[in-house]
C-alpha cells in the first residue's frame, strides 16, 4: 500500500503530538524570577518566550519594564524551568547582555505562560 504525501505528513504529526516533550520533566516544583538586560525590547522577546514555554510544562508570565529590561516569572518542575530558561537564553544569546535569576517560592497561581502588560 502506498501512502500519499498528505497521509504521511498527518501520521508524522500524530506521532510527534503523542510524544510530548512535557512528559519527560519531573522533579520538585521551582520558581524563578528573571531580569534580562540588553537588546531585549522591540525584538519579539516576549512573544518568542511565550511560544517557547509551550514546549515545557511551565507557567508564569513575561513583560517589558520601563527601564528597558524584560522581567520573566516561571514555575514548574525544576528541570523544565531550567530547560525553558536555557532555551530562552540560547534563542536570545545575541540580545541578552545580562541575565539576573532569583529563586522564588512557587505560588501555583498561574494557569499557563503569558505575556502580561501589568
Amino acid at each position: 500500500m502506498k501512502l500519499s504525501w498528505i497521509a504521511l505528513v498527518l501520521l508524522t504529526a500524530l506521532a510527534v503530538a503523542q510524544d510530548k516533550p512535557q512528559d519527560k520533566y519531573t522533579g520538585a516544583p521551582a520558581g524563578r524570577l528573571v531580569y534580562y538586560s540588553g537588546d531585549v525590547q522591540g525584538v519579539g522577546f516576549r512573544a518568542v518566550a511565550e511560544r517557547t514555554a509551550r514546549n515545557y510544562p511551565v507557567t508564569g508570565w513575561v513583560k517589558n519594564l520601563s527601564d528597558g529590561r524584560v522581567q520573566l516569572v516561571v514555575e514548574g518542575p525544576v528541570d523544565a524551568v531550567q530547560a525553558f530558561l536555557q532555551a530562552v537564553r540560547t534563542r536570545w544569546k545575541d540580545n541578552i547582555k545580562k541575565e539576573e535569576i532569583k529563586e522564588q517560592p512557587v505560588t501555583g497561581k498561574y494557569k499557563n505562560f503569558t505575556v502580561t502588560f501589568e
